[in-house]
């Protein structure tokens, strides 16, 4: 006997109790919920483990040509050290607010995909295929995309890509790179009382993010993404008062428009900074920009302004998603950026998703695979 799919509220409210906070990620209870719930609907199911109790997932539902593809991520951010006047993980709805952690950061755009995909698989007539792709690991790198493209044959062969990360239901044609590095400084220890006998490696790391301060990329301003920047985040060096420290370290973190080579860039800071810094990748994804005159990126445009009723002007987000590895792997296709989180919920304390949002993005997601699918 067939059961009934949940909605995608209560979707999310199930997808919110589990927790999948990266480290460790623990995404696999998440991914096993929702590959059931398309598995039932008629979708071909592959599971790609990428460690413990770490999973993506690949749903496939056959048509002609290329499919249409949906992505989302699987795991959340820490709760953060400030306490919540909520449980995080009991998915409280109060008015129209589905608190927890990961509510629009992404496990709504996540739920609103599935049941969009779950209904549009109901749909007679249909020509083009669907297909999702949910992964681990998204929030430390985009680590579960890159163990995807790497396996030859998993990633769907797809037309266009939907990512649900929260955009509070506005569409956007991609998002600047991230590049974040790690710059270590090497020096000679002495005792605090002698300098002179030492080479103190805080004096060179402070000598290179003073001038690295002042530096500005030489690259044009994107129309839709704006220009790249820079900041340092961390400084961290010496062990205790009295010695000179003989090792520095600071952490940087670039976002980079389309055209920067992120190779240049390392050749470039590494020059900035001087002295001898060891510069080594901590994340390293590029820009997404779509043209917003695609026809499938239009048509997109076009559903969402109707549904907004007003206009709404192409731009790129402010985090890096998914799509910088998928995209690329899937041969360059389309991307929208497209969800019902909201953004300024992002890795916040009390994170909430407006419920109203998340029925609003199933009939979204469904219009576009509608559109995409020819029925």
């Amino acid at each position: 006997m067939a059961t009934t799919p949940p909605s995608a509220v209560a979707l999310t409210r199930d997808l919110v109790r589990l927790r999948s906070i990266n480290p460790p990620g623990g995404e696999q209870p998440c991914a096993e919920l929702a590959g059931r719930v398309l598995e039932a609907a008629g979708f071909a199911v592959v599971v790609h483990p990428m460690g413990e109790g770490r999973t993506n997932v690949v749903a496939t539902l056959a048509g002609e040509g290329a499919p249409l593809c949906f992505t989302g991520h699987l795991d959340t951010v820490p709760l953060g050290a400030a306490p919540w006047s909520r449980d995080p993980f009991a998915a409280e709805i109060d008015g129209d607010r589905l608190y927890g952690r990961g509510s629009s950061d992404m496990k709504a755009g996540v739920a609103a995909m599935v049941a969009a995909a779950v209904d549009l698989a109901r749909l007679p007539g249909r020509r083009a295929g669907l297909a999702l792709v949910l992964t681990a690991g998204e929030e430390t790198g985009c680590d579960g995309a890159r163990h995807l493209a790497g396996i030859a044959g998993a990633l769907p062969a797809a037309g266009a890509l939907v990512v649900g990360e929260p955009t509070a239901n506005l569409p956007m044609i991609g998002h600047r790179g991230a590049l974040w590095l790690r710059a270590a400084f090497h020096g000679v220890t002495a005792h605090g009382s002698m300098p002179e006998q030492g080479d103190n490696a805080v004096y060179k790391a402070a000598r290179g993010v003073l001038r690295l301060a002042e530096h500005g990329f030489d690259t044009p301003r994107h129309v839709h993404l704006g220009g790249p920047s820079i900041n340092v985040g961390t400084f961290q060096g010496g062990l205790n008062v009295n010695s000179v420290p003989d090792r520095a370290e600071v952490q940087i973190d670039i976002r980079t428009v389309p055209g920067q080579s992120n190779d240049a860039i390392c050749r470039e800071v590494a020059a900035v900074l001087g002295e001898g810094a060891e510069l080594s990748r901590i994340v390293d994804v590029g820009a997404v920009a779509s043209s917003p005159q695609d026809e499938w990126v239009s048509g997109v445009f076009d559903l969402c302004e109707r549904a907004a009723g007003r206009r709404i002007d192409p731009k790129g987000a402010a985090f890096f998603t998914d799509a910088s590895v998928l995209a690329p792997a899937m041969g360059g296709v389309p991307v929208v950026i497209l969800g019902p989180g909201e953004p300024t919920m992002a890795h916040k304390t009390d994170e909430y998703c407006l419920v109203s949002k998340i029925e609003a993005a199933v009939g979204l997601y469904t219009d576009i695979g509608r559109q995409w699918m020819g029925v």
